[in-house]
């Protein structure tokens, strides 16, 4: 067996050096062949292509967080090479999703082992920009535009600029056409869901499924302390997802417009200013390295 190892060094501002050599005992023990790539930030898609080209390994393991995992994705993008996850980042999102074991050297060891390989959806937005787990405009995008700038990391500091957002709260308007529907809203944020949660555990819609096919679109209108109760809550108990404030629609492919450009985050990276976008989606555009423990392979069943 050969695997490529694609590494974030930076990512969550983690030590990745300690892992990388149990990694390395791990398969010198089994007698796996493997190598490591480590992203920097430039062509690192191109160059995961090529790597794999030359390497051909049997199995791709991102190393990071969404952000890393995203980038593994699409550079493997409706191709059949199997993808795992070793969640080592600052928001590791969809590796909670997808049950992931949040212990890096197990989820190795699942991502090796496991024989159970799945379809996970992809999204595709304007520019050939991807997503698989959640993207947004509006309120969060800001907020994930102003953490990526600040060298600190953590819960503490995306509460920082989540409570300076919340002061501002600037509506705009956005027209949605799907297959099957038109709708126009004022609105605060709009979220494009392949999943239910984000990093922090807050969840933004029930229906969410990386493997259905289809995606959610969340409009939320009003952002208050009484919503933001509700969603908190809902980390614990779904129930609470009832919220007047949003409006969730379902597709497969939709056109979005809104009155002014703006800022769109895809999986926790920044992807430009938009005022326009369309957005498809590759059903089952990656093979993903799952095992039992990932509940929405109960719905699949």
């Amino acid at each position: 067996m050969k695997i490529l190892l694609i590494v974030n060094p930076v990512s969550g501002g983690e030590e990745k050096d300690r892992f990388m050599k149990e990694a390395e005992k791990l398969c010198r023990r089994y007698g796996i062949k493997y190598k490591a790539f480590e992203t920097t930030g430039k062509d690192d898609r191109e160059k995961i292509q090529r790597r794999v080209e030359s390497f051909d390994p049997d199995r791709i393991v991102a190393v990071g967080g969404d952000g890393t995992v995203l980038l593994t994705v699409t550079a493997v993008l409706d191709t059949d090479h199997p993808v795992g996850i070793v969640p080592m980042g600052s928001a590791n999102g969809m590796a909670e999703e997808l049950g992931v074991n949040p212990d890096p050297l197990e989820a190795l060891k699942d991502a090796i082992m496991s024989t159970i390989v799945v379809g996970l959806d992809v999204l595709e937005f304007s520019g050939k920009k991807y997503s698989i787990h959640i993207g947004d405009v509006g309120t969060n995008a800001r907020i994930v535009e102003k953490y990526e700038k600040d060298p600190n990391r953590g819960m503490s500091v995306y509460a920082k600029y989540f409570l300076d957002e919340m002061r501002k709260n600037e509506p705009f308007e956005v027209q949605i056409e799907t297959e099957d529907k038109k709708i126009t809203k004022n609105a605060l944020m709009v979220a494009f869901c392949n999943s239910r949660k984000y990093g922090t555990g807050i969840p933004l819609t029930k229906d969410g499924n990386p493997m259905d096919g289809k995606f959610e679109i969340v409009i939320i209108e009003d952002i208050n302390i009484s919503s933001m109760i509700k969603r908190g809550l809902a980390k614990f108990d779904e129930r609470f997802l009832k919220d007047r404030n949003s409006t969730v629609i379902h597709a497969t492919e939709a056109k979005v417009s809104f009155n002014r450009k703006l800022l769109l985050q895809l999986d926790g990276e920044v992807a430009g200013e938009y005022k326009q976008l369309t957005i498809r989606i590759h059903k089952g555009g990656v093979r993903l390295i799952t095992h039992t423990g990932n509940e929405y392979l109960d719905d699949q069943a």
